[in-house]
């Protein structure tokens, strides 16, 4: 009976090995993207292409790499805000794996009201927080200042900020058609993860930008940054002659 059972045990043990490395590898790497799009009403004109470029995003950030398995989890939460007698936060995407993504269109949402930036920043930081992943990058797409809080101050977004940099999440700032940071600087986003995107250049950037995601969930970049050539294709400097800064 002892060599019986010796036996079972021997047989069962690999299994058990093969089973938990299989499990250990399926979880290895995550990444949630949370996309904070701006849908005040100066947002018209470039609304269609600011929808596109998530698109882009969300296909960009689940294609995997040629030349190997890739076990990255990449989920997208897409949320847009403006201010209509308060904060209206509607999340049109929730944790949605990024391979399955169902394109999001202008029947869906339409530009209105105005800008309660700090706000937004506080509930995305919240459904972050809520979500508990990994890894997570956090984009926010805007086309102006903010001008309309009235649940978090500037100091209150920065702290939310601050406790998800504390996580190792990246938070990244685009200007849609904008060339200002003034926002940006005051809830801590640094000059390297900022950038002004003209139009006509949303949808590469945004693919761009996903593919960074993907390397930094993954654990190949430790951070995302906007290197010179994400500026030449995002047409900062053009934006930049165009709107001021």
């Amino acid at each position: 009976m002892k060599r019986l059972i010796a036996a079972f045990a021997a047989a069962i043990l690999p299994l058990s090995a093969s089973c938990a490395q299989a499990e250990a590898t399926e979880t290895e790497d995550e990444v949630h993207s949370y996309i904070l799009l701006d849908r005040t009403g100066s947002m018209s004109g470039i609304w269609d292409e600011a929808l596109s470029s998530v698109n882009a995003y969300a296909a960009s950030v689940a294609e995997e790499e040629a030349g190997g398995p890739d076990t990255l989890s990449t989920q997208v939460t897409l949320a847009v805000f403006d201010s209509q007698d308060g904060l209206q936060f509607d999340v049109l995407r929730r944790g949605v794996n990024a391979d399955t993504w169902s394109p999001v269109t202008d029947d869906e949402a339409s530009p209105r009201g105005m800008t309660p930036l700090f706000d937004a920043i506080g509930r995305i930081v919240g459904l972050a927080e809520g979500d508990k992943p990994e890894r997570a990058v956090l984009v926010i797409m805007t086309d102006g200042h903010e001008n309309a809080s009235r649940e978090m101050t500037k100091d209150g977004a920065k702290a939310a900020l601050d406790r998800v940099r504390a996580k190792g999440f990246e938070v990244v700032f685009l200007g849609a058609e904008f060339a200002s940071f003034d926002d940006a600087d005051a809830v801590g986003v640094s000059g390297a993860k900022s950038m002004a995107v003209g139009q006509g250049s949303m949808q590469d950037t945004m693919q761009r930008l996903g593919k960074k995601s993907r390397a930094y969930g993954k654990g190949e970049d430790a951070e995302i940054e906007f290197d010179a050539e994400d500026r030449v294709v995002a047409n900062e400097e053009d934006v930049k002659e165009r709107k001021g800064n």
